[in-house]
C-alpha cells in the first residue's frame, strides 16, 4: 500500500481533512517543512526555490473527529479536487485561494524569480486595476455644453408691442379690389416661373453669402428673408448661418427665442461620420421651418476666424441643400473669404448716395477677382425709410453699369419695426421683391459647378 493510500484511509489525522487536500495540491499553508515532507512523500529539497507556495490566508477552524459517513466521503472529495471536478460530493469546500492571491508558478516570471531572490512568504499586495479609458467620440463636444442664452430681454419683447402689417389697410383694400377686376393669368405665370427657379435641384450644397459695405443697412434682414423664402419653396433642408459676431440681429429676425451653440463651438465638433440628426441637435429650429446657426450668444466676444468659418461651411454643405451665410461687413476677413468661396453673392446697399457709391467700389473689387465672381452677384437695393431722397431708378442704373442685377426692396412697416419677421405680415411689394431676389440668387448658385 502506497503512502497516498495510507493518507486517504486516515482522513481525520490532524483534525482537518482540508489540510490534507492542500498537501495533495503541493502547498502546506502554515505547515512546517518537516510536515510537508512527511505528508506527500517529498523532502524539503523537492520544492523549487523562488516559487510561491499555496497558502491558506484564513485557516479553517479545527473540526471535531469525523463520523463514519464523513470519513467515508472524505477520500472521494479529495480525489475529486485532485481531478478538478466541478461537483464535489460531501460538504461544500470554500476556495483555498482568494482572488488576491499570487499567480501560479506557470504565469509570467516575477522580478524576484528573474533575479533569483526567494519569494516573500506573505501574499503580494493587490494592485488596483488600471481603468480603461474609452476613446472619445469625435461627434461629442470636448468641453461642457454652453448655457442657453435668450436672444432678447423679456422687457424688450414687451416693448416691441403688436407687429404692424407691411401694407396699410387702405392699400390692402385697394389691392383686393384690383384683383377682382383684373386678370390673374399673368400673376400666376410669374409665380410659377419664380417657384421653378427656387426649386431647382442641386448636386451639392450651395452657399449664398450676404454682406454689405457697412452695418445697419438691412444685411441680416435680407439674409433672414432669403432663408425663410428658400425653406418655404424647397423640399430639402435649408440652413441660415450667422458669420457676424458683432452682436448681429439674425437670431432675432429669424424668431429664435434662445441660442446655445455657435459657429465657433461647432467647428471642432463636426465630424464626417455625423448624420443629419446629429448635426441638427446643435442647431436652432426655426418656427416655420429651416435651421439656424448663430455666431454668438448675445454677448461681445472674439470674432469668428476664417478657419472656423471655412470648416463649418464645408462640413455643413453635406447636410443642407442651401446655406445662407450672413457675413460680416466688408472689408472683413471672413466677409472677403465668404465672397470668394460662395456659389452666389448678395451685396446689400442702402438707397443713399454714399451707400450706392461704396457698393459700386465693392462691385469693382469683385470684378478683379481671379474667377468670375461678378457674374454670380446680385445687389439688393434696400430702402429703410418711406421718404427716400435718392431716386431709385438712377441708383439702380449706376450699379447696373458694373454688370450686375439689381433688385429693389421697398420700405416695409413690418420690417422697420424690428423684432421677429412674420412673412404673413410683409407687404405685397416686399414679398414680390424677395421672391425675385431669391430666384436670381438661386439661378446663379446652381449654374456654378
Amino acid at each position: 500500500m502506497t503512502q497516498g493510500e495510507q493518507r486517504r484511509e486516515q482522513p481525520s489525522a490532524g483534525g482537518d481533512w482540508q489540510r490534507n487536500v492542500l498537501r495533495e495540491l503541493g502547498g502546506a499553508g502554515g505547515s512546517s517543512p518537516s510536515e510537508t515532507g512527511a505528508g506527500d512523500g517529498r523532502g524539503p529539497a523537492s520544492a523549487r526555490p523562488g516559487e510561491p507556495t499555496l497558502r491558506l490566508v484564513h485557516p479553517a477552524p479545527a473540526r471535531p473527529p469525523a463520523t463514519a459517513p464523513e470519513a467515508a466521503t472524505a477520500p472521494e472529495a479529495a480525489t475529486a479536487l485532485e481531478a478538478g471536478a466541478d461537483d464535489v460530493p460531501g460538504p461544500q469546500v470554500p476556495s483555498p485561494v482568494p482572488p488576491s492571491a499570487p499567480r501560479a508558478p506557470d504565469g509570467p516570471a516575477s522580478p524576484a524569480r528573474m533575479s533569483g531572490t526567494p519569494a516573500a512568504a506573505g501574499p503580494e499586495p493587490e494592485r488596483p486595476a488600471t481603468p480603461s479609458v474609452p476613446a472619445r467620440d469625435p461627434r461629442l463636444p470636448a468641453s461642457p455644453a454652453p448655457e442657453s442664452s435668450p436672444t432678447l430681454d423679456p422687457r424688450l419683447l414687451l416693448a416691441l408691442g403688436r407687429p404692424l402689417h407691411g401694407d396699410s389697410v387702405t392699400r390692402r383694400t385697394g389691392r383686393a379690389l384690383r384683383k377682382l377686376t383684373s386678370s390673374v393669368n399673368q400673376d400666376v405665370a410669374e409665380q410659377t416661373r419664380i417657384a421653378r427657379e427656387l426649386q431647382q435641384p442641386v448636386t451639392t450644397g450651395r452657399v449664398v453669402a450676404v454682406t454689405s459695405i457697412r452695418g445697419g443697412v438691412g444685411k441680416s434682414t435680407v439674409s433672414a428673408l432669403l432663408g425663410r423664402t428658400l425653406n418655404h419653396y424647397r423640399h430639402d433642408p435649408v440652413l441660415t448661418l450667422e458669420a457676424d459676431t458683432a452682436l448681429g440681429t439674425l437670431p432675432v429676425r429669424m424668431g429664435a427665442e434662445a441660442v446655445r451653440w455657435t459657429c465657433a463651438d461647432l467647428a471642432p465638433i463636426l465630424h464626417p461620420s455625423m448624420q443629419l440628426t446629429d448635426v441638427t441637435g446643435y442647431l436652432v429650429p426655426v418656427s416655420d421651418g429651416g435651421w439656424l446657426l448663430p455666431a454668438g450668444r448675445g454677448q461681445v466676444g472674439p470674432p469668428l476666424d476664417m478657419t472656423s468659418y471655412r470648416k463649418v461651411t464645408l462640413a455643413l454643405r453635406r447636410y443642407f441643400a442651401v446655406t445662407v451665410a450672413d457675413c460680416e461687413t466688408l472689408p472683413g476677413e471672413v466677409a472677403r473669404t465668404a465672397m470668394d468661396t460662395a456659389h452666389a453673392r448678395v451685396v446689400v446697399a442702402p438707397t443713399t448716395a454714399e451707400g450706392v457709391g461704396a457698393t459700386r467700389q465693392v462691385l469693382d473689387w469683385l470684378a478683379r477677382l481671379p474667377h468670375s465672381a461678378l457674374a454670380t452677384t446680385v445687389v439688393a437695393l434696400v430702402s429703410n425709410t418711406p421718404d427716400t431722397l435718392l431716386d431709385g431708378k438712377t441708383a439702380a442704373g449706376h450699379l447696373k453699369e458694373a454688370g450686375v442685377t439689381v433688385v429693389a426692396v421697398p420700405y416695409d412697416r413690418h420690417l422697420a419695426g424690428g423684432g421677429p419677421i412674420r412673412t404673413d405680415l410683409l407687404s405685397h411689394a416686399t414679398q414680390q421683391a424677395v421672391l425675385r431676389l431669391a430666384a436670381e440668387v438661386m439661378g446663379r448658385a446652381v449654374r456654378v459647378r
